[in-house]
Parts: structure tokens; C-alpha cells; sequence
């Protein structure tokens, strides 16, 4: 069937692809936006529930919780530059949502996902939380021995670079 050149009607063969690449598009900006409320939504509980002084241990000294705020990167890394952190962050949500436009596989939809929502939620720490903005603090709170504390977003990230090599790996690409 091809398209009648006196009609805008497009070919069946043309018109189900693009149906089918705007769902996994939609499911790739869902995603990021269950991963920015799960993880601006467990800091708003830490907030108001734990201290910085106080570890709860969880899993002995292995797993606790204790609120923390982080000006750095991992493991406090960086803190006088918590602005290129800021920079960052808004450069990789806007990276993901480029992408989550041009993406085409279930798997690679939701490694965008996730990666664009944990990075908008620590751009939105970054540009809104004390101490001013683009010199905001990510809040953290899920304490790793006595290594480092983190947040949800911190997981997700982890969780899916861990994904994106595999999917990288596999032969069919999905």
C-alpha cells in the first residue's frame, strides 16, 4: 500500500513503528518521573524522620539509616564545586530526554528512564536546596557501613549502568 497523493493518509506499514516508538517513548518519561518522586519523596521522608546524628543500623553497621548532606559528588568528592555537579546534572536529564525521543528498544527506554529521572532529581537538589542555587546539597540517607551515604537515585543510577552494559552485551540488542 503507498500513500495516495491526493491524501495525508499514511501507510499502515508506517503509521504501527511510529505508534509503537511513541509508547516506548512514554514509557521511557514515566519511568524518569516514578524515579524522580520515589527518590524527592524518600528524601522528604528522611527529612523529616532521621538525623545527622544518629545512624538506625538496618542490617547491623552493614545497612543503617542517618540523614547526611552531600555538597559533593560520590563519596563527597568535589565539594567546592558543587556548581559543576549542578551543571552536570541538568546536562544529563536534558541528554536523557533527547534520547528518550530517539530510542526504539524496551531495554534501552528504560536504562534512559531511569538514568534521566535519578539525574533530574539530584539537578533539583543541586538548584533548589539550601545552601542557594546551583549550590544545593543532594540529600542523603541510606548509610553503607562506614563507606559513604546515599539515596534512591544513587541506586537507580548504579542499577542502570549495570543494565545498559549488559543490554550492550547481548547480541539482539534489545
Amino acid at each position: 500500500m503507498t500513500q495516495d497523493a491526493n491524501t495525508d493518509v499514511e501507510p499502515a506499514s508506517r503509521v504501527q513503528p511510529q505508534r509503537g516508538r511513541w509508547r516506548i517513548t512514554v514509557w521511557a518519561l514515566l519511568i524518569g518521573l516514578v524515579a524522580i518522586l520515589v527518590d524527592q519523596g524518600t528524601k522528604a521522608w528522611a527529612e523529616a524522620t532521621l538525623s545527622e546524628y544518629e545512624r538506625i543500623p538496618l542490617i547491623g553497621d552493614l545497612l543503617g539509616l542517618q540523614l547526611a548532606y552531600n555538597p559533593g559528588a560520590a563519596f563527597s568528592f568535589g565539594e567546592g564545586s558543587t556548581w559543576v555537579f549542578a551543571l552536570a546534572a541538568v546536562a544529563a536529564t536534558v541528554t536523557a530526554i533527547v534520547f528518550a525521543f530517539r530510542v526504539r528498544r524496551p531495554g534501552w527506554a528504560i536504562v534512559i528512564g531511569a538514568l534521566g529521572g535519578a539525574a533530574a532529581s539530584h539537578a533539583g537538589d543541586r538548584l533548589f536546596r539550601q545552601p542557594g542555587f546551583a549550590r544545593g546539597h543532594v540529600v542523603d540517607f541510606l548509610a553503607y557501613g562506614n563507606w559513604f551515604i546515599g539515596n534512591v537515585a544513587d541506586i537507580v543510577i548504579v542499577t542502570a549502568a549495570i543494565a545498559a552494559a549488559v543490554l550492550l552485551l547481548r547480541k539482539d540488542e534489545s
